[in-house]
């Protein structure tokens, strides 16, 4: 797909901007706000425990008659704080890893497409391999071997998905390269990397605003699952997926533990992947999911 920014395009984009679905664009603006400010508003400390107000159900007042609206968990903690300041966790993990693993990917998939021959064979085997290996259980060994930090859950995810981003950045670079406009560039004596920044870059942001959309959502995913499965966010941090972990034991007598953060993951997942089916359709009909 090429580029063309003409006024008229611009207008048509802001337009359709302007026709963005509300569920999704509502849901993603309450979650950044509550992750940026979150920790001004919240009711309660996320880590502050309080035994002798466990287990209060939704709605209910502890022994100095303070209103827990979403309960407390098995520590006394205050559910709603401690969801609030989880939105902040899923941000802080999500941003650096999908820019981390799309700047790689892109950087891999734009040379290997443009240069051809043995670079992309090699690198288009490469990712075949990466992307052959089962994600969870690859980010569970790593995330058990190397330890438990957020430097640690960001890096292990980049490192996973770099070769959805090298794939798809390649196919497109591929058909970028022969377009007219690129042939005019190596006539006028442009290089390799001059190219590749002023030529070819531009053409496959649209395709990158897709991806890195449609993986924010799987990355907020994968770090609640790894959470959830004891290697992701330690304890006491107040991630979605070890609260849902937490509330395991509790199902029973005190739902509402695991209840309120996996509806959280919920709401903020769809509302990302109902935004990146929106923007590919505007973006580009025919562009593949990754």
């Amino acid at each position: 797909m090429v580029v063309e920014i003409k006024d008229g395009k611009v207008k048509k984009i802001l337009y359709e901007i302007g026709e963005m679905p509300k569920f999704p664009f509502i849901v993603l603006l309450l979650f950044i706000i509550t992750a940026l400010l979150g920790q001004f508003f919240a009711p309660f400390s996320p880590m502050e425990a309080s035994l002798p107000n466990q287990l209060l159900p939704p709605g209910s007042r502890d022994n100095v008659g303070n209103l827990h609206l979403m309960g407390t968990d098995a520590f006394g903690r205050d559910i709603l704080s401690r969801v609030i300041h989880g939105a902040k966790i899923s941000l802080i993990v999500a941003i650096p890893a999908i820019f981390f693993a799309g700047t790689i990917g892109t950087l891999i998939g734009l040379l290997a497409g443009y240069l051809e021959g043995w670079v992309g064979a090699l690198s288009m085997r490469v990712v075949d391999l990466a992307l052959s290996l089962p994600i969870i259980l690859m980010a569970i060994i790593l995330a058990a071997i190397v330890g438990q930090s957020f430097s640690i859950v960001i890096g292990v995810i980049a490192f996973l998905l770099w070769p959805r981003y090298a794939r798809q950045i390649y196919g497109e670079t591929l058909q970028i390269k022969h377009q007219e406009f690129v042939d005019l560039a190596k006539v006028a004596g442009c290089g390799t990397l001059r190219i590749l920044i002023q030529q070819i870059f531009p053409n496959v942001v649209p395709t990158l605003l897709v991806l890195a959309t449609w993986q924010a959502g799987y990355v907020i995913l994968l770090e609640s699952s790894l959470s959830f499965l004891g290697v992701g966010i330690p304890p006491p941090a107040p991630a979605w997926g070890l609260m849902v972990a937490e509330g395991r034991g509790y199902i029973a007598s005190a739902w509402w533990i695991s209840l309120f953060p996996g509806v959280a993951i919920l709401l903020v997942i769809l509302a990302i992947n109902l935004l990146g089916d929106w923007l590919r359709d505007r973006l580009d009909p025919k562009l593949a999911t990754a």
